[in-house]
């Protein structure tokens, strides 16, 4: 079973305008779409057929917006109601790209408590996955604290974060961390010019603790060093890209899948990079027929 977890969720209210007005700017479209790393992580496994329930926190009418959109996807929420409302993003893209990300309510003590209570049914070799931005109230050591308290350290722990949050939790021996190669240049304090330079601060992270290191580098595909030490990459897979919001998220649920079938990590890398490639071909999170359709190309 998988779980993941997303700390601050939100809801993406999409807009596009064809030209800049001087006075009221007029979307020619708008949708509403649920958003946060570790719920994108679920609908990806869900449309893989990887059984896995989404935790973390909602409230108000936005936080009620987003379990309802889900359950319409058959995704299984298991979220803790918490007080303010769950933020709204707004993200315009046209005559001009912006992005405006809310700061989101707070966690109080006790709705970290209750999550923890519901995180200590989590059995041995079950994968909890940590993703995304971690509210401002519960601070950087949250992932940490969380992984404390498991109740048993065989839990393969997946992270999907950056800076202080991700150096926390490396002495937990977490099995997979991807982070892309600006995050990784963050976290390595180097410039990070070259393939070479990224796998060597990639192995670095393997010396602190991470098991299995996973790179995205955008255009330049994705890396894998795994727990034996092997290297190996994918390149990025020839289509029109339409999309980049949710690829990381996608390749974290593909490389979960494909481990879970094969246990075989060059297998897990290969769907991984379809799931990521089929993501960026799409308008939103590639459905279960885009990632068959590229897995019959590649596979």
């Amino acid at each position: 079973m998988v779980y993941t977890v997303t700390l601050n969720p939100a809801l993406d209210y999409l807009l596009k305008i064809d030209e800049i007005k001087e006075d009221v700017q007029t979307a020619v479209k708008s949708k509403l779409c649920f958003g946060g790393k570790g719920i994108n992580v679920s609908v990806i496994l869900s449309r893989l057929g990887i059984d896995n329930t989404a935790l973390g926190f909602t409230g108000g009418f936005s936080g009620n917006k987003i379990n309802e959109m889900l359950t319409k996807q058959s995704i299984q929420t298991d979220f803790i109601k918490i007080e303010g409302d769950t933020r709204i993003n707004v993200k315009i893209t046209g005559a001009t790209n912006l992005s405006v990300n809310a700061e989101g309510p707070a966690v109080t003590l006790r709705n970290e408590q209750e999550l923890l209570k519901k995180l200590s049914k989590i059995k041995s070799e079950d994968y909890l996955v940590l993703s995304g931005s971690i509210p401002k109230s519960m601070g950087d050591s949250a992932y940490e604290r969380i992984i404390e308290n498991l109740p048993d350290k065989s839990i393969k722990i997946v992270a999907d974060t950056s800076g202080a949050p991700l150096k926390s939790i490396l002495k937990y021996k977490p099995f997979l961390i991807k982070p892309n190669n600006f995050e990784l240049q963050e976290i390595s304090e180097n410039q990070l010019k070259s393939t070479r330079d990224i796998t060597a601060a990639a192995k670095a992270l393997q010396k602190y603790g991470a098991q299995n290191v996973l790179v995205s580098m955008g255009k330049k595909g994705m890396i894998l060093i795994d727990k034996t030490g092997d290297i190996n990459s994918e390149p990025v897979i020839d289509g029109r890209v339409k999309n980049t919001t949710g690829c990381g998220d996608s390749a974290v649920a593909g490389f979960i899948a494909g481990y879970i079938k094969k246990q075989d990590y060059r297998f897990a890398l290969k769907l991984a990079s379809i799931c990521a490639n089929a993501t960026a071909f799409s308008d939103t999170l590639a459905s279960s027929e885009q990632i068959k359709a590229l897995a019959k190309q590649v596979l």
